[in-house]
């Protein structure tokens, strides 16, 4: 039957636009059934896979079935040692010699060797001169080498004891060694004469010596000290001290007879019946003399016009000084630690002191340990500004040194340097 043209309405136009659209998706699919699959297994063929193992040799694969070639390379990450192509099993059995390492493959090698040790870096020697032979105002160099506080901070310090009193600012100003002992008045005279020397500690802070006279004597005061025979260790026991006590009595020193002593100031006032010794550790001397059955009176010096001073300090050369400051600061600070800890544990701090030096444990010192824990510096860095300056000063308008010293020339504090 033939459809004329009128019988194609609107809607029939419509209709037939819709019935194309809804077949267009149907033929781009059946277009799409030329395009190739995707692989089915993975990875894909003839891909070299990096597997981690961690122990002696490659684990045995299991490749999946379907994988019909290419090879899987095994990396032994212990050893680095083992490699090992293993061929993948194929439907028609293939040769496994593409298995085996060519001969002339080289294979990467790792050393197994245990590492080195870690070495420290070397410990920083320190001289150090005592001024005297050991004793209990010691105490903090001691006990600090022996808790290791010295060698936990890079230090390796020896203390060495003089030859005589006098020998311990001549080897430091010399540079035999790098630090020493001494006590503040005998420091400003050691300046004033040119020496290279300057404060970096102090250790006891308040003044030690004293002029130990005999009980028995006809000496009953000061005023009484002409002709007597008084003995000494070293220059400032003398030209400071001795002559400032004797200044408001009219006595010169030439009116008395003076007596080098050394080492031996108890033999000397036994034996040689001398009539006093200046300079005396007075926490010590009258109780030695006292067990040798000799009475004595003590004479504090600052009590007779000598200044406050500190007792015991720590010298640099300051020639030297900033190449040793790093070192000098880590003593400090050192030296700081234990003298906390022996205030803190004081009778510890005795047995320890003694096990380490026997020679200090005698009836003397044992008396005078608990004097000297109350004089001991808490903080051995820190500088009494004032206490030099006023010694200095006192010093030069007593005519004692020709020049009035600044506090730069005698003594600094380590952590500002």
């Amino acid at each position: 039957m033939i459809l004329a043209p009128h019988y194609f309405s609107k809607r029939g136009i419509l209709v037939a636009c819709l019935l194309l659209l809804l077949a267009a998706p149907t033929a781009h699919l059946h277009a799409q059934d030329d395009l190739p699959l995707p692989p089915t297994i993975y990875p894909p063929l003839d891909t070299e896979v990096m597997v981690p193992w961690s122990g002696d040799g490659p684990p045995a694969l299991s490749p999946p079935a379907e994988a019909t070639a290419g090879a899987i390379r095994i990396i032994d990450n212990a050893s680095a040692s083992t490699i090992a192509d293993v061929q993948a099993p194929s439907s028609d059995e293939a040769s496994i010699a593409d298995q085996e390492l060519d001969a002339d493959t080289t294979v990467p090698t790792i050393a197994s060797a245990p590492a080195e040790p870690i070495e420290p870096p070397p410990l920083i020697p320190l001289d150090v001169m005592l001024e005297w032979y050991p004793s209990p105002r010691h105490a903090a160099l001691f006990l600090a080498r022996d808790k290791g506080l010295f060698s936990r901070r890079g230090l390796e310090v020896r203390l060495l004891t003089p030859a005589d009193p006098t020998v311990a600012t001549k080897l430091l100003a010399a540079g035999r060694v790098d630090l020493a002992l001494s006590r503040q008045p005998l420091l400003h005279l050691e300046v004033a004469a040119g020496e290279p020397l300057i404060r970096v500690a102090t250790l006891v802070d308040m003044p030690l010596s004293a002029l130990v006279l005999r009980e028995d004597g006809s000496r009953d005061s000061l005023i009484d000290l002409a002709g007597s025979r008084i003995g000494h260790s070293d220059d400032d026991s003398l030209k400071i001290l001795l002559d400032t006590m004797l200044k408001p009595q009219g006595i010169r020193r030439g009116e008395i007879e003076i007596q080098d002593v050394n080492f031996s100031p108890a033999r000397a006032m036994v034996e040689d019946g001398l009539d006093g010794v200046i300079g005396a550790m007075r926490h010590r001397l009258p109780r030695e003399l006292g067990d040798l059955g000799l009475a004595t009176r003590v004479l504090n010096v600052e009590d007779y016009g000598v200044p406050l001073y500190d007792g015991l300090v720590l010298l640099a050369n300051r020639d030297r000084l900033k190449d040793q400051r790093a070192a000098i600061r880590a003593l400090v600070d050192a030296l700081e630690e234990i003298t906390a800890w022996i205030i803190e544990n004081p009778d510890d701090a005795w047995e320890r002191l003694v096990a380490i030096e026997p020679d200090i444990d005698t009836p003397a010192n044992d008396a005078s340990w608990a004097y000297i824990l109350t004089q001991l510096s808490g903080t051995p860095a820190a500088l009494d500004h004032g206490r030099y300056a006023r010694l200095a000063t006192f010093l030069h308008e007593g005519g004692v040194v020709d020049e009035l010293i600044p506090v730069e020339r005698l003594a600094v504090d380590p952590g500002t340097f």
